[in-house]
């Protein structure tokens, strides 16, 4: 589906930065081609900053998104989500930051759920990263208390384990 979207923007690579940014903070845009999170504007020139390109080309990309079918229902409806990752530690939760060898490969929330399940610790959050919009993408897994070593040493020898870190 992401290629779908990616590619009606592959001629303009300012665009393309933009609706990659769209879709990773889970921003909308409103019929009028206004980027918004919830009721909340957004200005396109804090935008274009973030992602060093000019305020023109989120205005391009905002109103090419409004006047596509596809597009429009799509930011019409995304939403962004709350991560716990950097507050988890202050909570006393544990984190589990999981360096995939292949972030395509089916099974990979699976297998490490599987090993946190075994240690009876419960799964507060999980958060993959998509593979076609993220250059490094992880697995995060936010647990009710901190990781025991034990199961570091089994989530490192699973195969489809590449790197971990541990909070």
């Amino acid at each position: 589906m992401w290629d779908i979207i990616l590619n009606k923007f592959k001629k303009y690579p300012a665009q393309e930065k933009v609706v990659r940014l769209l879709l990773n903070r889970g921003f909308q845009v409103t019929p009028d081609g206004k980027v918004v999170s919830g009721s909340i504007k957004l200005p396109h020139t804090q935008i274009a900053n973030e992602i060093g390109v000019d305020r023109r080309a989120v205005d391009a990309t905002a109103t090419m998104i409004a006047q596509d079918d596809l597009l429009s229902t799509i930011f019409k409806n995304i939403r962004p989500i709350a991560s716990l990752r950097e507050v988890a530690p202050t909570l006393n939760l544990g984190v589990i930051i999981v360096t995939p060898v292949n972030a395509t490969d089916v099974g990979i929330l699976a297998s490490v759920a599987a090993y946190v399940a075994e240690h009876g610790i419960s799964i507060m959050q999980a958060i993959a990263d998509d593979p076609r919009l993220s250059d490094r993408p992880t697995l995060t897994i936010i647990t009710d208390r901190q990781i025991p070593d034990d199961l570091v040493g089994k989530l490192l020898k699973c195969d489809c384990v590449k790197g971990l870190s541990v909070c």
